[in-house]
C-alpha cells in the first residue's frame, strides 16, 4: 500500500496517484449518499442496514483523505454511473435501483488497487452480498399482476410485429394489414388475460389446498398431552419423530401460554399476497400486451405503407424491447443490458421468420 504523503521516508505520491485517489474519494462521497438517500426511502430494518452500509462508505472516504492530506485539492465529480445512481436513489429508491447498485458494487475496483486496504475490498464484496439480498427482498415483493405486465408487453410486442410483417409481406393491401394488427391485439389480449387469470387462480387455490387449515388451532388446547397427534402434523411434512416431538411439545406449550394458534401450526391467515390476484393478473396482462401489440400497429394508423411502414414498425417495437429487456434483467437479477439484446434478437429472429414465410406465402399465391 502507497504511504501517507506526510512521511517522508517513503516517496511522493506521483500526479497520477493524487487523481486516482482524489476520484476515489469522490467516489466513496457520492456512494455514501446514494445509500444514505435509499435508507430515507425505506423503514424498519432495510433503514438501518443501508445506514450501516452509507457509514462503512464514510470510513472509506476518511481512509483517502488521510492518503491525499493536504493535497486534497478541490473537490471532482464522481464517475457517470455513481451520479446517475445517485440521482435516481434521491428521486426512485425501488427495487430496480437497488437492482443497479447490486451490479455497480460488483463491479468495485479495490481488489486491484494497492492503495485500498484489505479490509475496504472485502466490505464491496459483502455490500454486493447485502445489497442483492435487500434487491432479493424488492423482488418477492412484486405482485404477480407487475410481472404480468412486463412480460405481457414484451408478447405483445414480439407477436403482433412478427404478425403484421408475415401479412405485410404476402402483399396484401395496407387496409388488410391494419385489420390483422388489430384482431392480433385484441385476441392475444385476450387470450393473455384469460391465461393469467386461470393460472395466478390456480396457483392461490393449489397454495391454499397446502396451507394448514385455519380451524385446527382451536383444537390445540384440546389435544391429549400424553398421545399428542400434533406430532403426526409435524411427521407428515417431513420432521423426523424426535424433531416431530419436540416441536409439537414446545407449540403446545405456546398454546397453553396464549399464543397466537394460528402461528403456532404454521397457519398463514394472512394470504398469498405476492401472488397477486387472478382478476388483477388479467386485467394487467391485458392491458400491458394490447399496449405492446399497440406499438408495431401505429405505423400502419398513421398512414404510412410498404416498406416504410414495416421499417418504422421493426424500430419501435425494438426500441419497446430494449426497454422491456432492461427491466426483466433487472427483475431476474441479470445484466439489464444482456437481457435487452437478447430480447430484441428473440423479437427480431421471430419476426424474420415470420415476413420470409410471408414473402414465400405471397409469392405462391401470385
Amino acid at each position: 500500500m502507497a504511504a501517507v504523503p506526510d512521511d517522508m521516508t517513503n516517496p511522493r505520491p506521483s500526479a497520477a496517484d493524487l487523481r486516482r485517489w482524489r476520484r476515489h474519494l469522490a467516489n466513496e462521497r457520492a456512494e455514501a449518499a446514494v445509500y444514505r438517500d435509499l435508507a430515507h426511502k425505506h423503514d424498519g430494518e432495510e433503514r438501518e442496514i443501508l445506514a450501516a452500509i452509507a457509514a462503512a462508505e464514510e470510513r472509506h472516504e476518511r481512509h483517502w483523505l488521510t492518503l491525499l492530506g493536504e493535497q486534497v485539492g478541490e473537490p471532482v465529480r464522481a464517475d457517470l454511473g455513481t451520479r446517475i445512481l445517485a440521482f435516481m436513489a434521491r428521486h426512485f429508491g425501488s427495487v430496480f435501483v437497488l437492482a443497479l447498485v447490486q451490479r455497480f458494487e460488483a463491479r468495485a475496483s479495490y481488489d486491484s488497487d494497492d492503495d485500498a486496504t484489505a479490509t475496504m475490498a472485502a466490505d464491496e464484496q459483502i455490500h454486493e452480498e447485502v445489497i442483492r439480498a435487500l434487491a432479493a427482498r424488492g423482488r418477492d415483493r412484486l405482485s404477480g399482476s407487475f410481472r404480468a405486465a412486463v412480460f405481457g408487453a414484451n408478447d405483445g410486442l414480439v407477436s403482433n410485429l412478427a404478425l403484421i410483417l408475415g401479412v405485410s409481406a404476402s402483399g396484401v393491401t395496407n387496409h388488410t394489414v391494419l385489420v390483422t394488427g388489430l384482431a392480433g391485439l385484441l385476441a392475444g389480449a385476450l387470450s393473455m388475460g384469460a391465461g393469467e387469470y386461470v393460472s395466478v387462480s390456480s396457483q392461490r387455490e393449489l397454495l391454499e389446498a397446502s396451507a394448514p387449515s385455519p380451524n385446527v388451532g382451536s383444537a390445540l388446547t384440546q389435544l391429549d398431552v400424553d398421545a399428542n397427534e400434533l406430532e403426526l402434523v409435524y411427521r407428515a411434512r417431513g420432521m423426523s419423530a424426535e424433531e416431530a416431538s419436540a416441536h409439537a411439545a414446545g407449540v403446545l406449550g405456546s398454546a397453553d401460554a396464549g399464543a397466537d394458534r394460528h402461528q403456532a401450526v404454521g397457519a398463514d391467515p394472512g394470504g398469498h399476497e405476492a401472488i397477486g390476484t387472478g382478476l388483477g393478473a388479467a386485467v394487467s396482462s391485458f392491458l400491458f400486451f394490447a399496449t405492446g401489440a399497440l406499438i408495431p400497429v401505429l405505423p400502419y394508423l398513421f398512414g404510412l405503407t410498404g416498406t416504410t411502414a414495416v421499417i418504422t414498425a421493426a424500430a419501435l417495437v425494438g426500441i419497446a424491447l430494449l426497454a422491456t429487456g432492461v427491466v426483466v434483467g433487472l427483475l431476474s437479477g441479470a445484466p439489464p443490458l444482456r437481457r435487452a439484446l437478447r430480447q430484441l434478437m428473440i423479437g427480431y429472429g421471430a419476426a424474420a421468420v415470420t415476413y420470409l414465410l410471408g414473402l414465400l406465402v405471397g409469392g405462391g399465391l401470385g
